[in-house]
């Protein structure tokens, strides 16, 4: 596993972890980074806090591609790994090639998520790739 694979899995615990306990993602960031154990490297800090600035957006965008599906009702760990895709299609397009982030959203959901998983974040993030212009940073 690559470098930048194990910082997107790390991103997906934090994230994960602060919508489980209600807190925002930034709070769960630093606590992580305070306790560096594992040590969180810039790339997984980048993922969170650009998610995190950027969620309200981000969820918008997946209520609207997710067909049949609200963000409350999505799995939590799709929901976190459908967050850094989106952030990462739309905000990292120039920095993470669009395939790149697609595939390691969808090989994150079948390590980390049900059977169904994979084939929804393909769908979704596939979806709003063809569909929702890049925003510059």
């Amino acid at each position: 596993m690559s470098a930048r694979s194990k910082a997107r899995k790390r991103a997906v615990d934090v994230l994960y972890e602060a919508d489980a306990r209600g807190v925002v993602a930034t709070t769960t960031l630093a606590e992580r980074v305070e306790l560096a154990d594992p040590p969180i490297n810039e790339f997984t800090i980048g993922l969170v806090e650009g998610v995190a600035a950027n969620r309200l957006h981000i969820d918008q965008i997946l209520t609207e591609y997710a067909e049949g599906w609200t963000i409350e009702r999505m799995p939590g760990v799709d929901r976190a790994i459908l967050r850094i895709g989106v952030y990462e299609l739309l905000w990292r397009a120039a920095e993470v090639p669009s395939a790149v982030a697609i595939d390691e959203a969808v090989e994150l959901a079948k390590t980390l998520s049900t059977d169904e998983s994979p084939r929804f974040v393909n769908g979704v993030l596939a979806r709003v790739l063809r569909e929702v212009p890049a925003v510059s940073s």
